[in-house]
């Protein structure tokens, strides 16, 4: 936590070269950041793209600020002779480098797998691409966008009369990046085990395939095809967002029998229970008439009417919540799920805390992403004055 008493982390004394962009391998690279991982961000002397993505505040983007957190960041052109010894230099001294270039990219500047694994074998090499490292479309262009229509997430959300609907956010690349984090640390116990790093190759279009396997399974063994039903489920009733009398949203969900059965009390139609069909989800989610019951009966009442019936009832139900909402919520608020970092540049900026809770070594948020090439010199005078090229003494200011 920011300003907290310092622990030692778990990741601590592991060092990690981010060279990727974006979202996938950034997001990695970041988790392992939040939990003590010494990271170095690799950019381009021309700037990251991310620092001209997404909403500004102040010229600085607010998604570089987030993604790249807890990072130092260097400059280095890996088409320069000089940049890639550095880059060479810097690996031979990691135990991780995470990079999400086309297939064949590193291997044309002369920084493949065999050239840094033969530098460093104790290096894990984590590869980030939209398809994978071989197949028939390893070589394509991708991102996250791609692998969630490939995946088959796409055709599979939206409204039943409406097109195929992508998330509203990278989905595709967050989830590699949780793949590609957990890849890692996979990687490193086997290292601990075998003496030796390895290649991590994470496909973003196989980390949602995995996301919907049982869905894959089913229509492999029966034919089955999901439909697009906006947020209904197939497989539970009552599930979907509905509007109150003043405006608001709330979410519903009843996956178990029991919770469905309390809801219908709540509602007044307990003879909905006494249905052949009711016992089983699937069978429930096929009787609209259940779905307009529940809507019917919130649209009635205002939200905080319908939260108290539900939780009195112990039903499950939620708030449909703006980020304003998120900021606000007291829940949120006591446990640090979004916290203050402080920046040079924009003084300060809320973002989300570490995903996730070690009760002996918790992670933290020091710092938002840094400026352009803001640790060159700390970083790169570590490899000896007398070892540093020209174009990277001009670049850490020696």
């Amino acid at each position: 936590m920011v300003g907290g008493r310092h622990r030692q982390l778990p990741l601590s004394g592991l060092t990690v070269i981010d060279v990727s962009t974006l979202f996938a391998g950034p997001l990695a690279a970041g988790i392992l950041g939040d939990f003590g991982a010494d990271v170095i961000k690799v950019e381009h002397p021309k700037g990251d793209p991310l620092r001209s993505y997404g909403p500004m505040c102040d010229e600085f983007s607010l998604a570089w600020k987030v993604v790249n957190r807890n990072k130092k960041s260097i400059l280095l052109d890996l088409h320069e002779p000089g940049d890639r010894d550095a880059f060479l230099r810097l690996s031979g001294h990691a135990d991780v480098v995470i990079e999400n270039f086309r297939p064949g990219t590193l291997e044309k500047w002369g920084l493949g797998a065999d050239v840094l694994t033969a530098h460093n074998p104790r290096l894990v090499l984590t590869r980030v691409t939209a398809f994978g490292q071989d197949g028939p479309y390893a070589d394509r262009p991708g991102f996250g966008t791609l692998a969630e229509a490939m995946s088959g997430l796409a055709a599979m959300s939206g409204e039943a009369d409406g097109p195929p609907l992508l998330p509203a956010f990278p989905l595709g690349d967050a989830v590699a990046g949780l793949n590609a984090a957990c890849a890692v640390l996979m990687a490193l116990r086997a290292r601990d085990r075998l003496g030796n790093g390895q290649v991590a190759d994470v496909s973003i279009t196989e980390s949602l395939l995995g996301l919907l396997g049982f869905q894959i399974a089913a229509f492999d063994k029966t034919g089955a095809r999901p439909v697009r039903q906006g947020n209904r489920s197939a497989n539970s009733a009552p599930r979907n967002v509905y509007r109150c009398s003043d405006g608001t949203w709330v979410a519903v969900s009843a996956s178990a029998r029991s919770v469905a059965e309390r809801v219908m009390r709540l509602i007044g139609r307990a003879e909905l229970i006494d249905e052949p069909w009711f016992a089983a989800g699937r069978l429930r989610a096929r009787h609209h008439e259940v779905d307009r019951a529940v809507a019917e009966w919130i649209a009635e009442r205002d939200r905080p009417s319908v939260i108290a019936a539900f939780r009195a009832a112990q039903a499950a139900v939620a708030p449909v919540y703006e980020f304003s909402d998120v900021l606000a919520d007291p829940h949120f608020t006591e446990r640090g799920s979004v916290i203050e970092v402080p920046d040079e540049d924009i003084g300060s900026v809320r973002m989300p805390g570490p995903a996730f809770r070690l009760s002996g070594t918790p992670g933290r948020v020091l710092s938002a992403g840094p400026r352009p090439g803001q640790h060159a010199k700390e970083v790169l005078s570590a490899l000896g004055a007398d070892r540093v090229e020209p174009r990277v003494q001009e670049l850490t200011g020696d």
